[in-house]
């Protein structure tokens, strides 16, 4: 078939390897535009433009798909198919109507159950035993067009938001090869969403990682895998950052106020919660490396009774 693809991070990439592969032409790559990024502020292409070009595929990069030019520009395409994994504009309807087979989305969880920006980390975050990957045909809501496929996968212990996106794009460059098959050959069986126990995988911001240490030692513990590694967990500490980068529960209970250290030596940081103890397992110190607890510890002396509060030291 004819494909035009449409992405833009690390996560749509082995989904347009798997459509290249799968022998489709892929007529043209749609993705956003480059921007300046780091302390230089030089101007990086997409990781999806990178790939694209390696595979000798025309790059578009449209500041916003919308405009009728470009509209123009992609009627003129002839694509069979719309292939949509992460590009991070929202389609119009005058897009959505162009390919003879619709828009077919790779969305990163199992519809309906999280729609938005970031299932892969909310679904961590949120405790969830399994998630995995759905194609869709796309329509005008948000992840709202009916499901043509579906491939679950468990959350294993200890899993962060990066090595479950990691998993998730992988799983989805399976799957997209699978339904792109059976829109060829008119076996792909469409199945309307409910909105049944819908979740809002809103977008991260980084003021999510301020850790509140009246939550309970258990779900601090799955934030700080969820956020790992962007935009990552952090505590006040002395006037300063304190990055927060692994962390374990401890079935112990101490007295205390919540974010006070009850237990400090050599290679132990126990942190009072809401609701029990967490140690500090891993951590980042402003300007430093990451490094393991024993490792900090040895460098940078914390006293028990020390209490961690909310942002730069700031209650």
């Amino acid at each position: 078939m004819r494909i035009v693809f449409m992405g833009t991070p690390d996560f749509a990439v082995p989904v347009l390897e798997a459509v290249a592969e799968a022998g489709h032409t892929v007529v043209g790559v749609v993705t956003q535009p480059d921007k300046p990024k780091g302390r230089g502020g030089a101007v990086l292409m997409t990781p999806v433009k990178e790939k694209a070009l390696k595979l000798g595929i025309p790059v578009y990069q449209p500041v916003k798909v919308r405009e009728p030019e470009f509209v123009e520009i992609l009627r003129g395409l002839g694509a069979d198919v719309f292939v949509v994994a992460a590009f991070g504009q929202i389609l119009p309807k005058t897009v959505l109507s162009l390919p003879r087979l619709g828009c077919v989305n790779v969305h990163s969880s199992l519809l309906p159950r999280y729609r938005g920006a970031a299932p892969i980390q909310w679904a961590v975050i949120d405790g969830e035993k399994e998630t995995g990957v759905t194609t869709m045909m796309m329509d005008e809501g948000l992840d709202t067009g009916d499901m043509l496929e579906q491939a679950v996968i468990p959350i294993e212990a200890g899993e962060t938001g990066g090595s479950l996106h990691d998993k998730l794009s992988a799983l989805g460059a399976k799957l997209i090869v699978s339904t792109l098959a059976k829109l060829e050959n008119g076996t792909a069986v469409r199945t309307p969403q409910t909105d049944e126990g819908t979740c809002y995988a809103k977008m991260l911001k980084k003021s999510m990682g301020d850790i509140d240490w009246t939550m309970d030692a258990e779900a601090i513990e799955r934030l700080v895998r969820g956020l790992d590694p962007w935009p990552g967990t952090y505590t006040g500490w002395n006037g300063r950052t304190l990055k927060i980068r692994k962390t374990r529960v401890v079935p112990e209970e101490y007295d205390g106020v919540c974010g006070q250290v009850v237990l400090t030596d050599k290679d132990r940081l126990y942190v009072k919660c809401g609701r029990g103890t967490l140690a500090l397992t891993e951590l980042q110190p402003e300007g430093r490396k990451r490094m393991a607890v024993d490792a900090f510890l040895r460098g940078y002396p914390v006293e028990t009774g020390t209490v961690f509060v909310r942002g730069r030291g700031e209650e």
